[in-house]
């Protein structure tokens, strides 16, 4: 009898979409704290990379982009009439995996190094004028669990968490005419749940007697 060995071998490429939550705490560089905000938002974006398959334990290498609106803004605490506003247009994963398969059914982990596309903005209270910004790209480090299902010889779909860690960076926001609005440390952490959809590049099921 002939049974159908699932190999996830190969090059693949695919799509993502899902929601990320971010934590921000902004702190004056004298140390005096500004609080701190929660964020969400819509993501969506796409990955490549390549796994090999030895017995049932997969291993791999992956690149993710993504396009995100992940926001969020508290009321300074030294300053009510500021409202600080922090959003992530865009971020990008640099992973390995190593996963266990039961033939078509795949679980894996995943770590590597983060970046994303911060935007920073303090709001004038009422009214919401903008009085200063700051931009960077952060680096930092990611850690994530999967689980993909190959539901055709060539595509498989999943679902993916995965957790930013961007550690704290010194921020310097200048208003419209360029001059230093505030110096900050700000720290923040993401949380992200995707959807996937891949398509392998490689061969089709391997008949296994």
């Amino acid at each position: 009898m002939v049974m159908a060995a699932y190999d996830w071998s190969g090059f693949y490429a695919g799509l993502n979409g899902g929601g990320g939550w971010g934590h921000t705490c902004w702190n004056r560089v004298a140390g005096l704290s500004e609080g701190c905000h929660d964020a969400s938002g819509g993501t969506v974006g796409g990955q490549i990379g390549y796994r090999w398959q030895t017995g049932p334990v997969v291993f791999g290498v992956e690149a993710q982009g993504n396009w995100a609106d992940i926001s969020g803004d508290n009321v300074s605490n030294l300053f009510a009439a500021d409202r600080n506003h922090t959003k992530v247009d865009a971020f990008g994963l640099f992973t390995g995996q190593v996963g266990y398969s039961w033939n078509n059914v795949l679980l894996y982990a995943k770590g590597g190094a983060a970046i994303v596309d911060d935007k920073y903005t303090a709001f004038g209270i009422p009214g919401g004028l903008s009085l200063a910004t700051a931009s960077e790209n952060r680096w930092g480090g990611v850690v994530g669990v999967g689980f993909e299902y190959g539901f055709a010889p060539n595509w498989s779909a999943g679902l993916e968490y995965d957790h930013m860690f961007l550690g704290t960076n010194g921020i310097s926001l200048t208003t419209p005419a360029g001059a230093l609005f505030s110096a900050e440390n700000i720290r923040q952490d993401v949380d992200l749940f995707t959807a996937r959809v891949n398509y392998r590049f490689g061969g089709p099921v391997i008949a296994k007697y």
